[in-house]
This record gives structure tokens, C-alpha cells and sequence, in this order.
């Protein structure tokens, strides 16, 4: 069965590591020429270092070679490229393929999940799902044991996305939640980015503690007012995702927070880390759908504060301790009930 990646960044080469080592024929797409070429002549990525790229799987910058003969199509690129790498594959995909969403955020300009965007350009009867969880690839591209969720609203779908992504290494479970996996993959970035200015400022355990739950708390109420389930967010796409993201050396999203903790601007912050900080966007939505949803997600707003408005991190945490009293048990901040 053949596969197309569309994306060869960290997450998009890891995925097609997965996929040569389930037999299947693989081909990795690149917006880039030039980047496209350099991989097929080294057999390696900038993003993954250590990582030596087989020869089985194809790379190419050619959207036709790419997608021609492909039963499944996995998205792996960043927010802003959502948009125009699914139009312009949305005719190429056999009729009956999967499209697989394995991209984490939300559209800058209009705050949408990325399932309605495919379901606007591949058309209504598409079959499409998100992935999502703890799944940072450098350690999926050394097959550490990894797990993760796979979500469409047919679950005969997310099935086919179980049978072709799991082996011993890499496993999948299913839901038909989509709104709630994909809230968790955009939104815990946007906590990460707290618990990574935290870690800048220097406070302890405790505090990170505190912010990771009530982050929890806050991604739950809107998934709720959004239709989603509260329970996917105490799951792999939830809880496990914000967990790894908040503490993990390679979140790219807790690096820049730890940045701006130590006094850097979000936009010196960003640059540092080289690469793409999905929760600078996020922070943006997750004001945006605050407010039209009417969920209280006071973490999320002083994170927007800080990136978009320069507020000082010091004052952000002061505001948020100094909150009036309130029960836990009112607002999302109940996830699940044993």
C-alpha cells in the first residue's frame, strides 16, 4: 500500500520511518526543491539528526509523484501550510483514500480545527482523522514505545488508521472525538509555553504542577462548550500530549516559554528556537475562542498577554494567583469522575 507524507519536517520523516518499517511504499513530500534534493542525496534531515532515511522511501518535491497511486495521504506540516498543502493535493488523492491529520494547532486567522478545513477542501464525504498524543519524534524516530490517539467521527476510519500506522513500537487507539483530540494537540502548546516561562523564571515544582492541571482544566471547559468530551482530555490526547509537551527537552513550545521566562521578547524568543512555535498561534485562538465560547481560560489569556502584549511574566503570575477564591469542582477543572 502506498502512503504520502505530505511534509518532511521531524514529524512528517518519523511517521514515514513507521510506515517503511510496516511494508508500506512510502513517499515524502517537500514543498522544497532544493530541501528535497539535499535528503535524497544524504539520506538525512536537519530535524532529525541522527536519523538515517532509507533508500525504499521516496522523496520528492513533486506533488504528482507524490500522492500518485497513494491510498492514504498524512499531513504532517506546520498550522499556516493546512490550508494550501491540502488544496492542493484534495484532487491527486484516490477517491475512498484516508487523509490523516497528524499537524497539532489551530488557523491563525480563523481559529479553526484543521478536520472542518479538510472537510471543506477534500469535500464532505471525505475520510478524514486526526492523530494526535505524546509523540515527539525524536524519540518515534528511535521507536521508543510510543502511543497515540486516532480520532475521526467514523470509527470505521480511525480502524483503518490503527491497522496502518501500529506495530511494536508505535501504538494507536481510537475515538471518535475529534473535537477533543484536536483542542488538546493545539491548546496544550499554549500550556506548554506557561510551564516553559515557569521554568525561565525559576520557580519550582509546585508551580509547574499547578500550571500543567489548571491548564488541564481550562483545555477541558472549552472542549466541552465546543462538543467535544472532557474524558478525551484526561487520554494520551490530552493529558499525555500536555505532559510531555510541558517537561520534554525537545518541545520546541517549552523552550521559547523558558526564553521569555529569562527575559527574551516572544519574537526574540521564537528566533531562538529556530523552528516553529505552534503555541505563539494557538495562544491567539485560544483568547479568540474563549471569548466566543465563554469559557474562563485565565492561563491561556495571560500567556496571550505575554506573547502578543508584552506583559511582564512576573505580573502575568502575580494576576493569575491573585484571583478570587472559587470551588475546583467548577468548571472543567473536573475532568473525570471515578
Amino acid at each position: 500500500m502506498k502512503v504520502a507524507i505530505l511534509g518532511s519536517g521531524s514529524w512528517g520523516t518519523a511517521i514515514s520511518l513507521i510506515l517503511n518499517d510496516n511494508n508500506c511504499d512510502v513517499a515524502m513530500w517537500s514543498k522544497f526543491e532544493e530541501e528535497a534534493e539535499q535528503v535524497r542525496k544524504t539520506r538525512k534531515t536537519p530535524f532529525l539528526k541522527d536519523v538515517i532515511i532509507p533508500d525504499e522511501i521516496t522523496v520528492t518535491s513533486d506533488a504528482d509523484e507524490a500522492i500518485e497511486g497513494a491510498k492514504a495521504a498524512i499531513i504532517a506540516v506546520p498550522s499556516y501550510a493546512i490550508r494550501d498543502t491540502a488544496a492542493l493535493f484534495a484532487k491527486k488523492l484516490d477517491v475512498g483514500g484516508v487523509v490523516i491529520c497528524m499537524s497539532k494547532g489551530i488557523e491563525k486567522d480563523t481559529s479553526s480545527l484543521f478536520t472542518p478545513i479538510l472537510k471543506d477542501t477534500f469535500g464532505k464525504d471525505a475520510r478524514i482523522a486526526a492523530l494526535s498524543g505524546p509523540t515527539h519524534a525524536e524519540e518515534v524516530s528511535r521507536k521508543m514505545p510510543t502511543a497515540c490517539v486516532a480520532a475521526s467521527e467514523d470509527i470505521s476510519v480511525a480502524m483503518s488508521v490503527q491497522n496502518l500506522l501500529m506495530n511494536d513500537y508505535f501504538r494507536v487507539y481510537t475515538t471518535t472525538d475529534v473535537i477533543g483530540v484536536e483542542l488538546g494537540a493545539a491548546l496544550k502548546n499554549v500550556i506548554a509555553i506557561g510551564a516553559g516561562i515557569c521554568a525561565g523564571l525559576g520557580v519550582g515544582d509546585n508551580t509547574k504542577a499547578m500550571l500543567i492541571t489548571r491548564g488541564l482544566a481550562e483545555i477541558a471547559e472549552l472542549c466541552v462548550k465546543m462538543g467535544g468530551h472532557k474524558e478525551t482530555l484526561a487520554g494520551l490526547a490530552g493529558l499525555g500530549d500536555l505532559l510531555v509537551t510541558c517537561m520534554s527537552v525537545h518541545s520546541r513550545n517549552r523552550s521559547a516559554g523558558i526564553y521569555i521566562g529569562e527575559g527574551l521578547s516572544a519574537q526574540e524568543a521564537m528566533k531562538k528556537v529556530g523552528a516553529v512555535v505552534e503555541g505563539y498561534y494557538a495562544a491567539a485562538a485560544a483568547k479568540d475562542l474563549s471569548e466566543k465560547m465563554n469559557a474562563d481560560m485565565p492561563i491561556c489569556l495571560e500567556t496571550y498577554k505575554v506573547l502578543y502584549e508584552g506583559k511582564s511574566p512576573k505580573a502575568a503570575m502575580l494576576d493569575l494567583m491573585s484571583r478570587s477564591r472559587r470551588s475546583e469542582q467548577t468548571s472543567g477543572a473536573e475532568i473525570w469522575v471515578i
